[in-house]
């Protein structure tokens, strides 16, 4: 089983810490530069929702975002993304999950087997070579369930406050006089901050259907490198669910990098420049391996 590394201190992450933290990074080399920003394209599938998404082509490994749970590709990570590949010449593939976003269908009525299909989807018939997956929340999961389904497609593993399973413990960890009172109206309602709503929903089909693809109740195969960042402060999802995932997964190469102030969406400038680095390093060190 993978040991678990606590670290922040690889190649780029090393230098700039060095020379006086995150802070140290202009900020110009993270700015979108909105007259060169991808346009928005989409994908036609036989009988399923089109896939909005945006694409810039380089290099390889190529970089993949897979956005949170209600949210979509226009985030800061997924715009920061783009930009730093940009300046690198890889290529970057960011989308939305169906129902999210500028894609077709209904949020309410996706599930984590539909959203898995979306994601190897764009592996098979939009993306172009091997590529780095970056996960952030429910985001992590998939990443996780499509780097078994594609291993060959897959160079490594970025995960931000990696949701892996977390909607099923979570629900199961509920009291169980609770829980039949949820299965009784046949919706579980949680609280949320990143909602306007001020609330998610989950009816119990998609409860029943996410356990198919829990992951954390044995070894994960998956053998490229993997880096974890997770904020203590993460009130959403708890940061040892990324130790957990470390713990398991199979690859000699994982890292778990913890930020102290970090909460659950990353997206304040520090922890968008450390994603960055972090992705830099790999990209760095898959090239020298070639």
């Amino acid at each position: 089983m993978a040991a678990v590394a606590l670290r922040s201190c690889r190649r780029g992450l090393s230098q700039i810490f060095s020379n006086g933290g995150l802070s140290a990074l202009s900020t110009t080399q993270l700015k979108v530069d909105r007259r060169h920003k991808s346009t928005v394209q989409y994908a036609s599938r036989p009988d399923l929702p089109k896939l909005a998404y945006r694409r810039v082509k380089g290099k390889s490994p190529g970089v993949v975002f897979l956005p949170g749970y209600g949210s979509n590709m226009n985030g800061q990570k997924g715009e920061a993304l783009e930009e730093f590949c940009r300046s690198l010449g890889h290529s970057c593939l960011r989308f939305d999950y169906t129902g999210h976003g500028a894609s077709e269908g209904v949020l309410a009525e996706g599930t984590i087997g539909t959203w898995k299909k979306d994601v190897l989807y764009v592996l098979d018939e939009l993306a172009e070579g091997p590529q780095i997956l970056v996960g952030s929340s429910i985001g992590g999961w998939l990443m996780l369930l499509a780097a078994i389904a594609r291993p060959e497609k897959i160079d490594a593993l970025v995960g931000i406050s990696t949701a892996a399973d977390h909607i099923v413990t979570s629900f199961n960890s509920l009291p169980l006089e609770t829980r039949k009172q949820y299965e009784e109206k046949g919706e579980w309602i949680v609280p949320t901050k990143h909602s306007e709503d001020g609330f998610y929903k989950f009816n119990m089909d998609f409860l029943k259907e996410a356990e198919n693809h829990c992951v954390l109740q044995s070894p994960i195969p998956v053998t490229c490198p993997v880096r974890l960042i997770h904020g203590l402060k993460d009130e959403d999802v708890p940061w040892h669910i990324s130790m957990q995932v470390a713990e398991r997964i199979l690859s000699p190469d994982v890292d778990v990098i913890l930020r102290r102030h970090g909460q659950h969406r990353m997206s304040d400038k520090d922890d968008i420049k450390l994603m960055v680095y972090t992705i830099d390093d790999l990209i760095d060190k898959l090239t020298t391996l070639v």
